[in-house]
């Protein structure tokens, strides 16, 4: 049924106001429905946020615990040379690169999944790394043992040389001396020592004197004892004369004694010595000039040991001495 205005007319407002009515409801159901998908558009997106966050912190969080493993390795093991010092040389460049990735805020899904897999190839190439130096460690271990052996080795072969030097200079000790005492018990020994003046008549007969002037010669003789070290052989005597005055009777010839040095000598005599036999010896002395008044001192010498002396007084004697 229609309304009718005043005029006659129809009245259609009802009609208008029902289809305002209408408009308003559906707008505002597509104002609730947007309002719902973009609620929905919201939540999704805040959650694709949340979820790239959890991977960022998760992948940060592995990063540290490796770079933490990175800096232990290093650590520990300040002085890596040569293809070590290479290999963490590679680490350190290539956990940089993954903390650059990682600094970014705004990184990608793909930026942190590369980040991700090289964590996972520096997690890799520290593992080689500390494997190689562990092993180098257990090396170096034997080595230290090796050279601990060697040393203890070389300690005891140093005091067995030590003490083999010791005994040997001991032995060497004792040998000298064992060959100074058998150089000394082999100097033969004189004894019954006689010193003559002899005088020579025209006819060659000789007769002892005790004067000077009358004096032609001095016969020197002597016993060399038994000696059971001195071996057979030629063996020789020093003889040296004192004159009164002090001065040593000699042509210019010396030998050395043990006590005094060198020494000018008057006669030297060679013996046949036989071992352990008793030698009788005697050599006449006679010098150019005229014997004088006084003593005569007679030293023998053999092995450059003093082995006996004696003394002979020549008088001045009288007119008819």
């Amino acid at each position: 049924m229609s309304t009718v205005n005043n005029g006659g007319a129809p009245d259609n407002r009802k009609t208008i106001y029902g289809i305002l009515i209408a408009a308003l409801v559906l707008t505002w159901g597509y104002i609730f429905y947007d309002k719902s998908q973009t609620k929905e558009t919201i939540i999704g997106l805040e959650t694709k946020i949340s979820n790239v966050d959890s991977a960022r912190l998760a992948i940060q969080q592995e990063f540290m615990n490796v770079s933490a493993k990175a800096d232990s390795l290093t650590k520990d093991n300040i002085e890596l040379q040569g293809d070590l010092a290479n290999k963490n040389a590679d680490i350190q460049k290539l956990k940089g690169n993954i903390g650059a990735l990682l600094k970014n805020k705004n990184a990608t899904s793909k930026e942190l999944a590369e980040a991700k897999q090289l964590i996972g190839e520096l997690n890799g190439k520290i593992d080689g790394l500390f494997a190689e130096i562990q092993q180098l460690k257990g090396e170096n271990l034997q080595l230290t043992n090796a050279n601990e052996q060697l040393n203890t080795e070389k300690t005891q072969l140093t005091t067995e040389k030590q003490n083999l030097e010791s005994n040997l200079n001991t032995t060497k000790t004792e040998k000298k001396q064992l060959e100074e005492k058998v150089d000394v018990a082999s100097t033969l020994h004189a004894s019954n020592i006689g010193i003559n003046a002899i005088n020579i008549k025209g006819t060659g007969k000789e007769k002892e004197t005790t004067t000077a002037k009358r004096a032609d010669l001095i016969r020197i003789s002597f016993v060399i004892d038994e000696n059971r070290i001195t071996p057979s052989g030629t063996k020789d005597f020093y003889v040296v004369v004192t004159a009164p005055d002090g001065k040593v009777i000699t042509e210019g010839a010396n030998f050395t004694t043990r006590e005094d040095g060198s020494r000018p000598y008057t006669n030297k005599v060679s013996v046949n010595y036989e071992q352990n036999k008793v030698i009788p010896v005697s050599f006449d002395w006679k010098q150019k000039d005229a014997y004088k008044e006084g003593d005569y001192k007679i030293e023998i010498y053999n092995n450059g040991f003093k082995i006996g002396q004696g003394v002979k007084t020549l008088k001045k004697g009288g007119l008819f001495s």
